[in-house]
């Protein structure tokens, strides 16, 4: 056996290109997730395998007192503590045929990883808009039983309401922005509100990365991944500070598929959240239009097919009787 046929690689890609890969998937994944924008990555760690921990610290209140005498009263500080784990587990898989590889006008991998940085973002946004179940009941606007109806004329108003929640919450110490994500939906009254400010109108002040404006002094992100539940939105607001985020592409790797003239690559992504300040989160429960929409819709073709059905009874009787009076 020769010397180059021993050093003959099994698949087509040598052994650091899945490092490279990694770096740039997750680069993909830093600069475009939208709920990325919205949470702090604090207590990130070394992440390596599905359930790992990170324990988080929440500093004791401290209390102030008047100074009485000569002799001062110490409190006893009891910080708590609460674990971030890392508790989701995804993975793609896909085959890249070597026909296809060769063929290929573009690096067909480099389009392949920006699939699964789509992929990746659509579940883990999802997962984090789900956060709203943990916001401070005093945190919301409207209700399940009676939804806010938006539109153009009442959303500055409701956005408003919104954003006092956080005020008055003392979430918005010192000079942070609060950010909201709303849907295309609730977008398309935004922009025919006149108290919206658009992105290129923001003055010089720094905008989220993504953010299309700012509206009630909140940044505005847009995300396709905040959809209707049971006729309702659950539009989120906050600050970096109530949700902390945890990731890691734990792995990419590639193997030859034994069955084919093809390369398989699979990839490993573990991540976790946890609110650690409830009352820096708040949302408003949003009726949605289109279920109403539709409701109507139906109740008007109830309504015509019943009247046909009127019409045609009505008829068919009155014609029997006529001929029954000939």
């Amino acid at each position: 056996m020769t010397e180059s046929s021993e050093t003959t690689q099994t698949n087509a890609y040598s052994a650091f290109i899945p490092e490279v890969w990694s770096k740039k998937l997750n680069t993909l994944l830093e600069k475009n997730c939208v709920m990325l924008q919205c949470v702090n990555r604090n207590y990130e760690g070394e992440i390596q395998n599905q359930g790992d921990k990170v324990k988080i610290i929440t500093p004791a209140a401290v209390t102030i007192s008047t100074v009485s005498s000569d002799s001062l009263s110490y409190n006893e500080l009891s910080p708590s503590s609460m674990s971030l784990t890392i508790d989701q587990k995804k993975y793609f898989a896909f085959k890249i045929n070597d026909i296809a590889q060769a063929q290929a006008n573009q690096s067909i991998m480099e389009a392949h990883l920006t699939s699964a940085k789509n992929a990746i973002e659509e579940v883990q946004d999802s997962f984090l808009l789900g956060m709203h179940t943990e916001v401070d009941e005093n945190n919301i606007v409207g209700s399940e039983e009676s939804a806010i109806e938006l539109n153009k004329s009442t959303i500055y108003s409701k956005f408003v309401e919104l954003a006092l929640k956080l005020k008055n919450s003392n979430a918005l110490s010192g000079n942070k922005t609060p950010w909201v994500v709303i849907n295309p939906v609730i977008e398309s009254y935004l922009l025919q509100s006149t108290e919206f400010i658009n992105a290129h109108n923001v003055a010089d002040e720094t905008l989220r990365e993504g953010s299309i404006g700012r509206i009630a002094g909140m940044d505005v992100l847009v995300s396709t991944n905040l959809t209707a539940t049971s006729g309702v939105f659950y539009v989120l607001a906050g600050t970096n500070d109530a949700i902390t985020f945890a990731s890691q592409l734990a792995k990419i790797e590639t193997l030859r598929d034994k069955d084919s003239f093809a390369d398989l690559v699979r990839g490993l992504y573990l991540y976790g959240a946890k609110t650690v300040q409830p009352k820096a989160l708040a949302k408003m429960i949003v009726a949605d239009p289109t279920a109403a929409s539709e409701e109507t819709t139906e109740e008007t073709d109830n309504a015509q097919s019943g009247d046909t059905t009127g019409t045609t009874e009505g008829d068919t009787t009155g014609g029997t009787e006529g001929g029954g009076g000939q």
